[in-house]
């Protein structure tokens, strides 16, 4: 299988120039000053986790690489209320144009009207990036290990804690979750997915989490959660208890009852 990852990044730099084009970086960080309404992400996720409590991040995307197309008549703004009064603790939000159909404008569409923290869901790979981000009210960001380098990673780290922008670090590897921790003011998320070969595995979270448990901050299960016995079994064997969850929730006739589902496990 081609490398899905190296594909989606080629796009992306080529789509980071058509944004520079049209609006500097000066100008993102003016539009910052005048955009309200941010809300903390990563406090949002560690209040929950110091009562051992379950967060879901529920994930708004019209299509993946590896599903398709998962909502003919998708409309961001429908997904995001029921979530919210589904019991989401936060959104996760596909913004990734060529391979997700997404856009940034759907953060800003989603926070003018609900206040919940959205972590903006893209591949992240210039600082620019993260100025965007922000200047449509995304309150977090992602950085995947597998498409950086640590060079790279850090320099959007530090962008991200200049603007007061939470970080998502995204691990897949063991060598992945040991850089990880150099990243001491940001949650860290295990991807059961490979990105590589879009094959999925649950047991990563459990194997990356024993390398991962000294950390500080909460760790988030990414990826591959279909069910509430797949739920359980990351919680019995990693004493993880937050989870990034789309595919398997929007698939679903009723999105809110299969979200309120999850989230209404008994520990």
């Amino acid at each position: 299988m081609e490398n899905v990852l190296k594909k989606i990044i080629n796009k992306k730099k080529e789509r980071i120039l058509d944004f520079k084009k049209n609006i500097s970086e000066d100008q993102l960080l003016n539009n910052i000053k005048k955009v309200k309404g941010f809300l903390d992400f990563k406090e949002k996720i560690i209040k929950r986790s110091t009562k051992n409590e379950i967060s879901v991040i529920a994930e708004i995307k019209k299509s993946s690489p590896s599903a398709g197309i998962l909502i003919k008549n998708f409309n961001h703004l429908n997904i995001a209320e029921i979530y919210a009064n589904s019991g989401a603790t936060c959104l996760s939000v596909l913004t990734e144009e060529d391979f997700f159909n997404g856009k940034i404008s759907f953060i800003s569409d989603i926070k003018k009207k609900i206040k919940i923290p959205v972590l903006c869901k893209d591949f992240f790979i210039d600082t620019y990036q993260v100025a965007l981000a922000k200047s449509y009210c995304a309150d977090c960001i992602l950085i995947i290990l597998s498409a950086l380098d640590l060079s790279q990673a850090k320099d959007l780290y530090q962008a991200a804690n200049d603007l007061s922008i939470s970080t998502l670090i995204e691990v897949h590897t063991q060598q992945e979750a040991e850089a990880a921790l150099s990243f001491e003011n940001s949650l860290i998320g295990i991807n059961n997915r490979n990105l590589k070969t879009l094959e999925i595995s649950l047991d990563t979270t459990i194997k990356l989490s024993k390398i991962l448990n000294s950390h500080k901050n909460p760790l988030i299960c990414e990826s591959g959660i279909k069910s509430r016995s797949d739920l359980k079994y990351i919680m019995e064997n990693s004493n993880i208890f937050n989870f990034l969850i789309g595919e398997s929730l929007l698939k679903k006739v009723d999105i809110g009852e299969s979200l309120r589902e999850f989230t209404q496990i008994s520990l």
